[in-house]
């Protein structure tokens, strides 16, 4: 997918996203060894944008898996067409070949497994899905193929490229982590942020990007339910430039906060440390 991590870095600053040596060597690597990455960090440092940007830069077909508490079999991997299969029993008076593929309702995984074009599989917060849901997935990050009883082994016909996200909330099983490239992202500098915010919002004065960076660096030192992520921080600064803001002074601060702050406290501890 990639020729090299200066490839990598070069396509992805295409889509709008800034990747460092560390984020572009292990996205080269996940294409040349064919083998999932796993992106790890705080929520809001671009793990999921990291995905999209692959799939955008390379052309390839994004595949979502959302992970929640809760999430199955049947959500995740496949589950039959209960209706046509009753449909066929009362056409033909018998239960014989209703577990064919034709009866198989696709959910993500099987999905990307199946796709015959270049394919991003995106495992989102996987720290968020019970522990039982990793033991599903240890076949398709290791052999990308996956086993349905009533048809057998399905083997990708062409391997995706596989992101798993986790935001740290539990510790994943070491198997799992086995299975996969380890990539640990931290927030931006102010001075990388400054120039993501640049690259995503045409328009924005050098001087005010580098003002929103340094305000927002400043939000996540303090002790915060949330900090802000940096999709907040762009979204700060295409809401200076909507109100036609040119500084980032003491009133634009306490007008705005509610863009990057979405927590009462948060605010009242952000106006009382910045002395607004």
């Amino acid at each position: 997918m990639f020729a090299s991590p200066a490839d990598v870095s070069a396509r992805l600053a295409g889509t709008g996203y800034l990747s460092g040596d560390a984020i572009a060597t292990s996205v080269y690597l996940a294409g040349a060894l064919e083998k999932p990455l796993l992106a790890e960090g705080p929520a809001g440092v671009g793990k999921t944008q990291l995905a999209k940007a692959v799939a955008q830069a390379t052309g390839a077909e994004l595949v979502r898996l959302q992970c929640y508490e809760g999430l199955d079999e049947a959500r995740a991997l496949y589950e039959w067409n209960y209706k046509k299969q009753l449909l066929r029993i009362q056409a033909t008076n018998t239960d014989e070949d209703i577990f064919g593929a034709e009866f198989l309702l696709e959910r993500p995984l099987l999905k990307a497994i199946r796709a015959t074009g270049p394919t991003v599989l995106l495992i989102d917060e996987m720290d968020k899905a019970d522990v039982e849901v990793e033991g599903l997935l240890l076949e398709l990050l290791s052999d990308f193929q996956v086993t349905i009883p009533e048809l057998g082994t399905i083997e990708a016909v062409r391997r995706p490229y596989v992101v798993v996200t986790s935001n740290a909330t539990r510790e994943l099983s070491e198997a799992l982590k086995r299975r996969c490239l380890y990539l640990h992202i931290e927030y931006p500098s102010a001075e990388r942020e400054r120039d993501i915010v640049l690259a995503q919002v045409p328009g924005i004065r050098a001087d005010l990007a580098e003002q929103l960076a340094r305000t927002v660096a400043t939000l996540r030192a303090l002790e915060l339910k949330k900090a802000p992520s940096v999709a907040e921080t762009v979204d700060w600064a295409r809401t200076l430039l909507a109100l036609g803001r040119e500084e980032l002074d003491e009133a634009t601060v306490a007008g705005t906060l509610g863009v990057v702050l979405k927590h009462r406290s948060d605010q009242e501890r952000a106006v009382k440390e910045l002395g607004l």
